[in-house]
């Protein structure tokens, strides 16, 4: 029995043996025999289902890398992007490992890889601003590498990324997450059609940027997902998702859905019942410091949701909901005398369709109390801008200076007192002149701000404001303010002003100091200096609206002077921002005379002198029209500048800028300018000394009088441009030209180039004598079906060299004379309509030949001419000629006349005979007596949007 059981023991061992040594046989030679086959499959897949460049240094295969997963580790990887970002790299990594399925190397026809491993990768993920993104790189018109022996297959059910960053750049939603000390780990069957994908996340340091604000700055962030996803819908629904930032618990839930032409979401984001030590710890680094010598007490809660569709073709937007709580909040700093204490918050808003007409604000409390000064506040509001019903309260006692020490925040003073009280109820409604019952004051005295932006602070601070609407009506409010007083940099600035009966605003307005806005706009930021110069007032407005309105002038008192100093605006109507270098603004009752104004927009420079009128009423009412005179000089006026435009990557990766839109003129000016500008450009063409009468009127733009160098030419012009929205303009042309260069015209001028097209084989002096009218597309470029002209060409001397119509022509009638010939003294004209430029008969001599041209030709190039040529000496023998094809193609043919092409008045003062031409003349020629046929508009009348 003990024998027995020894043999069995040992056989045992032997066969445990026998099995651990072909185990590790199999993991020592399994690698090896085939490491080159698993990467060659790799490759093979990599290269037949990515659009990305894909390169490493290295491979290995082993057991031990991520055992007991059959491991191919890729090194020094790197994979670039899809279009427009073919150049760049999407994932590069120090290492990349794809765990494979050991059956299928062994018994299988395909490798199949289970498990990706990346470590210490850089994941760039970029979007411009068309949405066109870099991560689409996989090939969703490859075949299916499931029935191919030759490579691998995916089937993966577990991805890891270790020690990575990853940085999304998204520039058409301007959303930039950065993410440091990235780890994941992702399980379930991600190629299936729906699935569950279990994940979690740490991030040693998250910055999350929309719009170039910073929400979260170096924060540490813990997550356990649960996301449902569907790939045939393109359905996520994020079903359990716990997120701990710094120490902040919050919770996200919700879905995501791709429609045809948009998004559907139903987003969740809540903290409930916690410290209110625990959200400040979500806030920006800077506040980490500031954070450890504070001491802070309380419970909060907030809620946020996103739901609903968008759809911009339909103008649908999700509704955003945001609410926050706090509780018996403290605050207090270890260097503070007192806290802040008793802090209760609810606040609570909706923004439907992300309409902010439509924004709903609730604050039903706010309070603090500082060393027995208190604020406390109620907010109900429910709509925007024109129309708004309200019910506030207001209440403080504030020691400014109480509450900063009590807060002590890093690089922020604030000093003086604080008193306000303020009740308003009732509904604004702008059409019916409806303003809610209103009484309020308001008070700061000896107030100072400073911040560590500036060495300097604003102080004496004074302003008392008062406003009063005792029955809810236009005309009997009224809002006073009396004093608003500061210094900064030792230099006072003074304000008071009275506006009573808003129905007929009554202003008494006095302001006299200097503000330097540059310096005061660093005492708030630190980045952006965008804003430069100042402000020097000392005016004196009083009146009444009505009296403005009504031209009765000298009820007005309003005088004083306004300078300013490299002052930058910005205005809708303009892409890029204005630099008022200088400028010196004088009052006189309802004008404001411009003097020694020079300004710079991109790279073009204005000076200006004159006036405007009826200003006072522009800035009080709505609907009125600011009327001027001026001289306007420049050196260089670049026309390019003032249309709005699109910056995006192309496909080559570089930046691109193309028009999105038509310049549009303000409907609210009525402004006569006098120009003189030594040169100005417009798309490629350049014009010097530009001189001439700009008015700008109901939205509309009318050039006349004017004289201009072009192309080496002097050249008198009118023109007139309207738009219609942003989208649309029209335009009406007159130029007179006497003599120019053809070949510089055809060179140098676009729409030259594409209604003269035969001026491309054209040299020599032509004079230009044009009309033209029509539609300008969102590219500041003619819809040519819309255009409707007419004029005269008149040929001084010019060479028509290599002009393909007349060489066939030559060669068809075997008369070389008629190649490449001069012609002189010669006037065309034309009209321009339906996409039909109309030719009216003209004549012409060359090397004895009598040629006569008439017909049409479509802006397309298409041809339907009729010609003549008369034989020497006197050309009444002629060959009647018909002109179809393109351009390009000229379909030439040769016969009798027909009813088309009637003879009369060959010659000068000689009627033609009756002639037949032989046939022997051009022995390919046929006799046809059938007439031309009409070319039809390319875009009909009905169709052409005017």
């Amino acid at each position: 029995m003990e024998n027995s059981k020894k043999t069995l023991l040992v056989k045992i061992l032997k066969v445990t043996g026998i099995t651990f040594i072909i185990s590790l046989l199999i993991i020592v030679l399994l690698p090896i025999v085939f490491a080159d086959t698993i990467t060659e499959k790799v490759k093979i897949l990599a290269n037949k289902n990515l659009e990305g460049e894909l390169n490493f240094n290295e491979s290995e295969l082993s057991f031990f890398k991520h055992f007991p997963s059959l491991t191919l580790t890729l090194h020094e990887l790197n994979l670039n992007g899809s279009k427009p970002y073919k150049n760049k790299s999407l994932v590069s990594a120090k290492e990349i490992s794809f765990g494979i399925d050991v059956w299928s190397v062994v018994f299988g026809n395909q490798t199949e890889i289970e498990e990706i491993y990346l470590e210490e990768a850089k994941i760039n993920v970029l979007v411009n601003q068309k949405g066109e993104a870099n991560y689409n790189i996989y090939k969703s018109n490859s075949k299916d590498t499931t029935t191919s022996s030759e490579s691998a297959s995916l089937k993966l059910e577990n991805i890891q990324i270790n020690n990575s960053q990853l940085v999304y750049n998204d520039k058409s939603t301007k959303i930039l997450i950065e993410a440091k000390g990235f780890n994941y780990k992702g399980k379930g069957d991600l190629l299936a059609s729906n699935f569950s994908l279990k994940t979690s996340a740490r991030i040693d340091s998250l910055s999350f940027t929309y719009d170039k604000s910073e929400y979260l700055k170096n924060k540490k962030v813990k997550a356990n997902l649960i996301t449902k996803i569907n790939t045939n819908s393109l359905s996520f629904i994020f079903e359990k998702n716990d997120l701990v930032i710094n120490k902040l618990p919050v919770e996200f839930t919700g879905f995501f859905d791709f429609l045809k032409n948009g998004y559907q979401m139903d987003f969740k984001l809540k903290t409930e019942n916690s410290d209110l030590d625990d959200l400040f710890t979500a806030l920006p680094a800077e506040y980490v410091s500031w954070m450890n010598e504070t001491k802070m007490k309380g419970k909060t809660s907030a809620f946020l949701t996103l739901k609903g569709k968008y759809i911009a073709s339909q103008n649908l937007s999700p509704e955003v909901n945001f609410n926050i709580k706090v509780r018996d909040g403290y605050v207090k700093h270890e260097k503070a005398p007192y806290p802040v204490e008793d802090i209760f918050l609810n606040l609570d808003t909706k923004l439907p369709n992300l309409d902010i007409n439509q924004l709903k604000v609730r604050l039903d409390s706010l309070y603090f109390d500082v060393n027995k000064n208190k604020l406390s506040a109620i907010l109900i509001s429910d709509g925007f801008g024109e129309q708004l019903k309200i019910d506030s309260k207001v209440k403080s006692k504030l020691d400014l200076a109480f509450l900063s020490n009590a807060l002590q925040i890093p690089n922020f003073k604030l000093a003086g007192s604080l008193d306000a009280d303020i009740v308003s109820k009732g509904d604004y409604i702008k059409k019916e002149k409806k303003f809610p019952i209103t009484k309020g004051n308001f008070e700061i005295k000896n107030g100072l701000i400073q911040t560590a932006y500036y060495p300097k602070p604003i102080q004496n601070i004074n302003l008392k404001a008062n406003l009063n609407s005792p029955t809810g009506n236009f005309k009997d409010a009224s809002f006073i303010l009396s004093p608003a007083n500061f210094t900064f940099e030792g230099e006072p600035f003074n304000l008071n002003a009275s506006f009573k009966n808003f129905d007929d605003v009554n202003y008494d307005v006095k302001a006299k100091g200097t503000l330097n806005v540059a310096r005061i706009y660093k005492v708030f930021s630190q980045k952006g200096l965008d804003v430069h110069g100042f402000i020097k007032a000392d005016l004196s407005l009083a009146g009444k609206q009505s009296d403005a309105s009504n031209g009765r002038i000298g009820n007005l008192k309003n005088s004083g002077s306004l300078e300013v100093k490299n002052i930058k605006t910005t205005s809708d109507y303009l892409a890029k921002p204005f630099l008022i270098e200088n400028g010196l603004f004088t009052f006189n009752q309802d004008k404001m005379n411009f003097s020694n104004f020079n300004g710079k927009y991109g790279t073009s420079d204005i000076s200006m002198n004159g006036n405007l009128e009826n200003v006072i009423n522009f800035v009080l009412s709505e609907n009125q029209i600011l009327k001027g005179n001026f001289n306007l000089t420049s050196n260089f006026l670049n026309v390019n500048e003032f249309i709005p435009t699109l910056t995006y990557e192309t496909d080559e990766e570089v930046e691109k800028t193309e028009v999105s839109g038509v310049v549009e003129i303000p409907t609210n000016l009525n402004v006569s300018i006098q120009t003189n500008v030594l040169k100005t450009q417009y798309e490629d063409v350049t014009i010097e000394n530009l001189r001439g009468n700009v008015i700008i009127q109901n939205g509309s733009l009318q050039l006349s009088n004017s004289s201009l160098g072009i192309i080496g030419a002097n050249a008198k012009m009118d023109a007139f441009y309207k738009n219609e929205g942003s989208q649309k303009a029209y335009f009406d042309y007159k130029i007179n030209a006497s003599e120019f260069d053809i070949k510089r015209a055809y060179n140098e001028i676009k729409m030259f180039r594409e209604i003269v097209t035969a001026a491309e084989s054209a040299e020599g002096i032509v004079g230009l004598n044009y009309s033209i009218k029509g539609v300008l597309n969102n590219q500041m470029e003619p819809v040519m079906p819309s255009l409707e002209g007419s004029g005269t060409l008149s040929v001084k001397k010019v060479k028509m060299k290599g002009f393909k119509l007349l060489n066939v022509v030559s060669a068809k009638t075997e008369n070389p004379d008629i190649k490449d010939p001069d012609i002189s003294k010669v006037d065309i004209k034309t009209n321009i309509k339906n996409n039909i430029v109309t030719i009216e008969r003209f004549k012409f001599k060359v090397a004895g030949f009598r040629l006569r041209f008439e017909g049409q030709t479509s802006l397309d190039g298409k041809l339907n001419l009729k010609m003549r040529v008369g034989l020497p000496p006197l050309g009444i023998i002629g060959i009647p000629i018909k002109v179809l094809g393109t351009q390009e193609n000229p379909d030439i043919k040769l016969g009798r006349k027909s009813e088309d092409l009637e003879e009369t008045e060959y010659v000068d003062g000689v009627t033609p005979i009756n002639t037949t031409v032989p046939t022997t003349t051009t022995p390919n020629s046929t006799i046809q007596k059938d007439s031309l046929p009409k070319i039809e508009p390319t875009v009909p009348v009905e169709k052409v949007d005017k």
